[in-house]
This record gives C-alpha cells, structure tokens and sequence, in this order.
C-alpha cells in the first residue's frame, strides 16, 4: 500500500509591490516607482526575492511528496487540522498573521527575503531551504513550544490565539487612555497613552520599546508596560510595569466610551465600551515552532 502524501499549508506574505502594483494599480505607488523615490527603492528587489523564494518552496515540495494547500493571503482563515506541516513564507509579520489559525500542527517559517524583513522566527532561509523542508517532513528539526495568550471580555473569551502582545488604548491615538488596572486583588485608576501586554514571544519587539524587559522564549509568564503613564504632580503608578505569573489574570476595566484591543498588530481588533472589562492570562494552547530553540 502507497503511503499517503502529507499535507503542507503554505501561507504567503503578498509584498508591497504586489498589493500596490499589480493587485491595486495604484498611481501614486507607481509614479514614486518610475522616478526611483526612496520611499518605495526597496519594493521591486525585495518582492523578486520573494518570488524565487516562494517558487523554491513549491517546487521543493512537489519533489518532497506534499500535497500543498495554498493560502491566499496570511490573514485568510483556514484549518490546517491534517496538516503534517504549515510554512508561513514572507517573515516574522507573516508567522504572526498565520498562527492564529494554527493549533497543534507543527509551523516553520521562511524568511523568503532576509535582506528587507525580519525573521527572528524563521529559522528557514533560501541557502537552508532545501535541507529545512526536508528536515521539517522527516520530523528531525527541534522546536519551541511558545505561549500564546487569551482575552476574555466581559467573561467571553474573544481569542486564544495572540502570540505576541495586545495593545489597548483609546481608539483615537491622540486621545487620553482612561482604565482601571486590577492584578492580585489590587486596584489602581490609571491614565496613560494605553498599555502593551505580551507573551515572551513578543517580549523583544514592542513591549521592550516601551520598557520592558526581554523574557526567556520558553517563559509562560505575561508582562504589562504602560506607555507614557501620566503622572501629574508627582504621582505614581505602582503597576506601571507587571509580570504575570502562569495561572495568574491581568484585568482591566475601561473608562472609555470609545477603547479598543490591537491583537498582534493591527488587522485583528477588538472594540470596547464604557465599563467593559478585560482579562489577559496564558493560554493553554500554545504554538509549536520549528527550529526554534528554547532560548533562542
């Protein structure tokens, strides 16, 4: 009896100048294109790397014995529940996009073009491709088993899924953020410019930017910073920057009409209204990352 094909989803970054050039035709994008602006220098060379990239990865695959399912763009939902393997190709923004739809399944990155994006997460590049893809169908690569976080508002989880860090804020960036901040049964009235809370994941990106500190990859722990706290005469938060335990729920409850949650960037959110209340804690689903080391 023939062994069956595995099954690889591959979900792929659309570049610039896909989604502005030959998706949208957009004018603008490609007079600053004909005249060589440096706004947009980077965008042919950098989608040309990541066409011979993409085109490596399907034909590797077909020689491997996969069945692909193509995924249109990282964002679209799909199930890859018989999946043997899911392989995000573009960079970190879109393993991030990607893993919200991915459970259990083992998921490898490729960074399709490491001299215009990053690819922390990525621990496949075009001169390792070959042997990665291989290594990664064959079981043979390591992996890290990353935290994800949960939100439940209003005691309804909404997502289970973030892999790195949530940012809550007013929804008009200019505006004043109004909350109140509960941890281990203290409570503290705060206002601020909103507040990063992340995994260990995403504790090198945004939550760093803003103060924080860089946690162990395999750490389950959660960690709060508020962004630009506002402290008239002299006072002080004593939650301005939070490690929540594994186990423990980081809550808030908003004093704004208006506020909203940005779920690892900014195309998953979730809007709130005066008095809602949020939870942020681990979640018991965490993201299975090939290549990835414990504490890389």
């Amino acid at each position: 009896m023939t062994a069956s094909r595995p099954i690889v989803y591959v979900a792929a970054k659309r570049s610039q100048f896909q989604k502005y050039v030959r998706d949208r035709k957009d004018r603008r994008a490609i007079e600053l294109l004909a005249s060589h602006d440096p706004v947009v220098a980077r965008w042919e060379r950098a989608d040309a790397a990541h066409r011979r990239t993409l085109d490596t990865v399907l034909t590797r695959l077909e020689k491997l014995g996969a069945k692909v399912c193509t995924i249109s763009k990282p964002h679209a939902p799909f199930q890859p529940k018989d999946a043997a393997l899911v392989l995000t190709v573009g960079g970190d923004g879109t393993l991030l996009a990607a893993s919200h739809h991915v459970g259990l399944e083992p998921l490898l990155g490729v960074n399709s073009s490491p001299a215009h994006s990053v690819g922390y997460f990525c621990a496949a590049r075009p001169d390792n491709l070959n042997v990665m893809l291989a290594k990664a169908l064959a079981g043979e690569l390591k992996s890290a088993q990353l935290t994800r976080m949960s939100v439940v508002v209003n005691e309804k989880l909404r997502a289970a899924r973030v892999l790195n860090e949530v940012l809550f804020s007013h929804l008009n960036p200019a505006a004043v953020s109004r909350y109140i901040l509960e941890f281990q049964g203290k409570l503290e009235d705060q206002r601020s410019s909103g507040c990063w809370i992340g995994t260990a994941a995403g504790s090198t990106g945004a939550l760093r930017s803003a103060g924080g500190r860089r946690m162990a990859l395999g750490s389950r722990q959660l960690q709060m910073v508020v962004r630009e706290p506002y402290t008239p005469q002299g006072a002080v938060l004593t939650m301005r920057r939070v490690i929540v335990p594994y186990g423990d729920v980081l809550a808030f409850r908003t004093k704004m009409d208006k506020a909203v949650l940005f779920l690892d960037g900014p195309y998953r959110r979730i809007h709130l209204g005066l008095g809602d209340v949020v939870q942020f804690g681990a979640s018991e689903e965490r993201l299975n990352v090939l290549g990835v080391g414990p504490t890389r």
